[in-house]
């Protein structure tokens, strides 16, 4: 995702936006790298470069965990250590630890429908903040400080080793402060705190799955529910409308001699957006899945 946006989703063996699951008892230890840079951003729906902050990047290591409470519900949690950069201009980076991410998800319908099987998924999940970094220091801010829960709904349809899926996913934002006791938006406010806008997605997905690889092309669309453009020759601002769409792929490989190692890499980059860096963004993980008990 662009710099602007809070980096809060990081490529994981199981997601919050897929329709695989842990078996119950098992566990799946994951360490993720992510890369994005952007020289282009689109000033409201106007879109420029920055010459005075030339190429803006980020960098993410992630630790997670995934288990299997059941055969039909796992949970997540992950942690991701960000830094950032701008290669002009004065302004330096910001690097800490971001926000501590967890969900549960619940496979709530399995049914075969014709030649396939249609599943739903209910997934609520959440964020807070690990550390004091500064959100009112866009575009080189790691994350945007809110607390986060948030509700989605997946729906996945299979035929034989291909799919094709469909998500929505409502994300509700608590207010934050700033080191600041006053600032302007389209008006003045005389206090340290801001109203942050809850956020809307969708995605819709199709690729290949089997026991050794999988393959997924990914089109995802985000939506601020209020907000305000960056005003011109401004800086960013934490409660801007941050609104983009991204294609992306994700690529997965398990390892066959050597029971439940996995790699993944992928990708995605902003097609459109406002108030959002134009950013490319790949990533690359190592997975390791191993039942937490002692029966075969």
């Amino acid at each position: 995702m662009a710099c602007c946006l809070t980096l809060s989703q990081y490529a994981q063996a199981q997601t919050d936006a897929d329709a695989i699951m842990i078996p119950k008892n098992y566990l799946c230890a994951a360490g993720v790298y992510t890369h994005s840079q952007w020289d282009h951003y689109w000033e409201g729906t106007f879109k420029r470069d920055a010459p005075n902050l030339g190429t803006v990047s980020s960098n993410a290591y992630m630790l997670g965990f995934v288990y299997g409470l059941t055969n039909t519900i796992d949970v997540s949690v992950s942690l991701p250590y960000v830094s950032t950069n701008a290669s002009a201009g004065t302004l330096r980076g910001e690097r800490n630890l971001q926000d501590v991410s967890a969900y549960v998800k619940w496979l709530a319908l399995k049914q075969e429908i014709g030649k396939g099987s249609l599943t739903f998924h209910a997934i609520l999940s959440g964020s807070i903040p690990a550390s004091n970094y500064e959100a009112d220091y866009l575009p080189l801010s790691i994350g945007l400080h809110s607390k986060n829960v948030a509700l989605r709904g997946l729906v996945n349809y299979q035929i034989s080793q291909f799919f094709v899926a469909g998500a929505y996913q409502y994300v509700r934002r608590s207010n934050i402060t700033i080191d600041r006791n006053s600032y302007y938006t389209t008006e003045m406010h005389y206090t340290n705190e801001v109203e942050m806008p809850n956020v809307s997605n969708y995605l819709v997905s199709a690729g290949f799955r089997s026991l050794q690889f999988n393959a997924e092309a990914v089109l995802t669309k985000v939506n601020t529910l209020g907000g305000f453009d960056i005003r011109k020759n401004d800086n960013p601002f934490p409660s801007n409308k941050m609104n983009s769409t991204l294609a992306g792929v994700i690529f997965k490989y398990s390892f066959q001699k050597i029971a439940g190692l996995e790699l993944t890499a992928g990708g995605n980059y902003v097609l459109k957006g406002r108030n959002v860096g134009q950013a490319r963004t790949g990533y690359a993980g190592i997975y390791y899945i191993f039942n937490t008990r002692k029966e075969k």
